[in-house]
């Protein structure tokens, strides 16, 4: 019962120093001692599991029941084959389900969250999973709980305890509460702060008293672990199309069958044949095929520090034509350094480099206020903290003002946190025997809440021409593309609330600090314009700096294009919707604009990214389409509500993450497209067969083995193709698009009609070299053998041709680059070694009713195989003559 003990008991039984925190030595051992810090999840599906899961399925009971009957009536052999092909389809199943599995879990790691702790006196930032009992932790404003913690200091903190109490209003807490009372009811532990909770508001910090499975999230973990798989929109669309394509598969060899028992056939080979054709036919790989794309796509993206949360996000990618980004960090360097600093009627420049110069006592005043109003942290040359605040640490340190003494003698006693309404900050700091509240913010607002200004080191009334002087300097700086920060103070004889620290401030003066530009954003900004995606700046800075920047990279051309909180806050919703694509700098916005301008674009038929690092960023990070959290400046909260992080706060990880979804999509597509054509191919051959009573040109297992060979290695191969490097220069995609649109849908049903009559061409061919047509009665065994062989190798090898032709729908394979995908050359040459070996090795040959071909055969079915391949890159030829004219 930690919640009943004081503060100091709890640090004396933990064994661990408030100051220092855990040695590095004393961590290792007690997280080797008591196991990470995480809940225990369900076992995972074991490999044999697995395995079965995938046998499951009708068609593979038929298929498994006629290997049975096969057995029973002496075909050995064929029911060898079909039990291993069988088995063979599930282990690679199986293989791909374990690679995008693995691939998941890394993403999940990425995405583990990370806290605040002491360790050897230091505060360092680590993985949530290595936080042991005893570590000190701090928290603050949009941070997740890693742990129960029984707190030992805090101000103004407020924790959102909704996963365990059910209440959503934040609860306030206080470090020096104690609840004797055993019972006392969660909501009701002021003192504690637990694991998977919120903290919303304020800062505090304390001490790990359980993890894992001991906290109380862990008691009731069972009811959090749900086994929840959420397919994506596009594998939803896939696995319908495929029950589609399975009712008429199925519809079709039922037909098969049916004509063949009026043709008196051997019914049971018909069976064979038809059960067969169905389980190739239907694209039952799809799913898989486009979860281990997305798996492998997602992990190539988070090399580039796109960390995607969440499968359905590479998809909508795709279709991103408004890219809204924080200027701060992700457009910017994030290197703030003061340049100018400006108190009444004095205006100076800040030296780049050394110490020691000299102040006086007003710009002294100004600089101690902005010093002791920060939370940041800078020694040996590294900051921790907001780069702001790291930035007015680094000036007073310039000014003889550090950070330490400054700190040590004048000591916080409470403090108002930031604020984004307010854009205010304000400690109460012990000064002599008195104290001092310390404000720093938005300079508007504190000539707002402000009434004297400090002047020659004496306080004097603030005058109207004195805030219209104040602004002026302001916004000259803006112009400038400086940040403005203000700083004021107030004298006081006792510890006051937060709600009284600002009112009737003394005003002191402003700082003007930049943020460079990226230099790599502005080629970003004009590639993602070249793709006809808008990018757009949202920022909390002063009108004119934004659009300073908007202007230096290519975002905007003039301030009209630029509007301000206020201004969007006059408009109606309609009003705004209605100008909303005629802006693209938003300056002076709230969080809760936001999520006004993610509606606005929206309602135009945009799709939406959306930046935020900020708790109050959430509702607009999950009304975008594509919300994006910053990986280091963001809180827990915003990356929990984002459907990507980024690893750099980078703007261009943003572009080249849309441009890795396009071709991430194009591939998947490409992927099915190529299934479908070599599944059509097959039921073509067979059903033109069987309708016009000609003999059947492949037997059943023959039939599994070349959905084996071209279902699996070609299929991965496209989805991982190299990137179109032109992708970027198209529109984005249409999320409404048909996943046939472009034409897809008519190469799919050419591509596999042309292989199904190609495969009966060859089988012709194989019967007249004996003398025989596909109308002939009483042909020999050994006759239909050699036929089938030359149908066998045509029907797979134009298949594996055919795969290279799928890699673009416009471009040459030579354009791409023969060998520009290895994989699907490796892919093709394994494909076309198994069927020689099939051939060529004595029992395997007998096995599968096959048999070697004649030097001028060969010759004549690898020309049918290329005929596919040669005719589609001859209408590309075409295709790219008309798109010229």
């Amino acid at each position: 019962m930690w919640f009943a003990k004081s503060a100091p008991e709890v640090l004396t039984e933990c064994k661990v120093d408030p100051a220092t925190g855990l040695t590095t030595e004393e961590a290792q051992a007690r997280l080797a001692q008591y196991g990470e810090n995480k809940l225990e999840g369900k076992p995972k599906k074991s490999l044999i599991a697995l395995f079965f899961s995938h046998l499951q399925d009708m068609l593979i009971y038929v298929l498994l029941g006629a290997a049975v009957i096969t057995l029973v009536i002496g075909e050995y052999v064929d029911a060898i084959i079909i039990l291993l092909v069988v088995f063979l389809n599930a282990a690679i199943g199986v293989i791909q389900e374990y690679k995008a599995e693995k691939a998941v879990e890394a993403l999940q790691q990425m995405t583990t969250p990370k806290s605040l702790v002491k360790r050897d006196g230091q505060i360092q930032e680590i993985n949530s999973e290595d936080i042991v009992v005893g570590d000190i932790v701090v928290i603050d404003a949009g941070r997740f709980i890693p742990a129960d913690i029984r707190l030992i200091e805090s101000a103004n903190l407020q924790i959102e305890e909704s996963a365990l109490t059910g209440e959503s209003v934040p609860s306030e807490k206080d470090a020096n509460n104690i609840h004797p009372d055993p019972k006392t009811p969660i909501g009701d532990k002021t003192n504690m702060a637990f694991m998977s909770t919120l903290a919303t508001y304020g800062r505090g910090e304390g001490v790990v008293v359980a993890t894992a499975m001991e906290t109380e999230i862990g008691k009731i973990a069972k009811i959090l672990d749900e086994d929840i798989e959420e397919m994506t929109p596009l594998q939803k669309r896939l696995d319908e199309l495929g029950r589609v394509l399975g009712f008429i598969a199925i519809a079709v060899c039922v037909l098969i069958f049916i004509i063949a028992f009026f043709q008196k056939r051997d019914l049971f080979e018909m069976f064979l044949t038809a059960i067969s054709l169905a389980v190739a036919a239907i694209p039952e790989g799809l799913p898989a095929i486009v979860a281990i794309v997305l798996a492998l796509g997602v992990t190539r993206m988070s090399k580039i520090n796109a960390i995607v949360k969440k499968l359905p996000a590479v998809e909508t990618l795709g279709s991103v034509s408004i890219i809204c980004s924080d200027k701060t960090g992700t457009l910017t360097q994030n290197k703030m350094t003061v340049v100018k600093f400006y108190t009444l009627d004095n205006l100076q420049n800040v030296p780049s480099e050394g110490t020691g110069f000299e102040a006086r006592q007003e710009e002294q005043e100004l600089m101690k206020s902005f010093v002791l109003c920060s939370d940041a942290t800078y020694e040996d040359g590294q900051g921790t903290g907001d780069p702001t605040e790291v930035a007015l640490i680094v000036l007073g340190d310039k000014y003889d003002l550090s950070r330490q003494r400054l700190h040590t003698e004048y000591k916080r006693v409470g403090e108002k946190p930031f604020d984004s309404d307010r854009k205010l900050m304000s400690t109460l700091n012990q000064e002599g025997t008195g104290y001092r509240v310390h404000t720093k913010g938005a300079i508007d607002n504190i000539l707002k809440i402000a009434k004297n200004a400090l002047v020659n080191g004496q306080v004097v009334p603030l005058t109207a021409e004195m805030k219209a002087n104040y602004l002026q300097v302001a916004e000259a700086m803006s112009d400038d593309a400086l940040r403005v920060l203000g700083a004021a103070y107030k004298d006081t004889d006792r510890v006051i609330d937060p709600e009284e620290m600002e009112q009737d401030l003394t005003v002191l003066g402003i700082v003007g600090m930049i943020d460079p530009p990226r230099l790599e954003v502005k080629d970003s900004i004009a590639q993602a314009k070249s793709a006809g995606i808008t990018p757009v700046m949202i920022t909390g800075d002063h009108r004119n700096t934004a659009a300073a920047i908007a202007k230096e990279l290519g975002i905007a051309s003039a301030l009209e294009q630029s509007i301000t909180g206020t201004e969007i806050d006059a408009l109606s919703e309609e009003e705004f919707a209605g100008k909303i694509n005629s802006y693209r700098v938003f300056a002076r916005v709230s969080p809760e604009h936001k999520v006004k301008i993610v509606k606005a674009y929206q309602e135009q038929g945009n799709v939406v990214s959306m930046t935020g690092d900020g708790v109050n960023d959430a509702p607009s990070l999950k009304n975008a389409d594509i919300g994006v959290a910053m990986g280091i400046t963001g809180t827990d909260v915003s990356k929990s509500a984002s459907d990507m992080i980024l690893a750099d706060d980078n703007f261009t990880t943003i572009v080249h993450a849309i441009e890795e979804g396009r071709n991430i999509y194009n591939n998947i597509r490409k992927s099915v497209i190529f299934l479908l054509s070599c599944n059509l191919g097959e039921v073509v051959a067979i059903f033109a067969s069987v309708l016009f009573f000609w003999p059947v040109p492949l037997l059943a297992t023959q039939i599994l083995w070349i959905n084996l060979i071209t279902d699996t290695l070609p299929a991965i191969a496209l989805g991982v193709d190299p990137g179109d490097k032109e992708v970027m220069k198209k529109k984005p995609r249409d999320p409404k698009e048909s996943f046939f649109a472009g034409g897809a849908g008519a190469r799919a049903v050419l591509g596999g009609t042309l292989i199904g009559v190609l495969t009966l061409v060859a089988f012709y061919f194989g019967l007249n070299e004996y003398g025989y047509s596909l109308g002939s009665a009483n042909i020999p065994d050994e006759v239909l053998t050699y036929a089938r062989t030359m149908a066998f190798v045509v029907l797979a090898g134009s298949q594996l041709f055919y795969s290279f032709a799928m890699r673009s729908p416009t471009k040459s394979i030579f354009q791409l680059g023969l060998f520009s995908n290895k994989y699907l050359v490796v892919a093709v040459v394994v494909g076309f070694m198994l069927q020689l070996g099939v051939i060529t090795i004595p029992f395997l040959a007998d096995a599968f009713k096959l048999q070697m071909l004649s030097g001028g055969d060969w010759g004549i079915v690898i020309l049918f195989s290329l005929i596919p391949l040669t005719l589609n890159e001859i209408a590309k030829i075409f295709m790219r003559m008309t798109a010229k004219n």
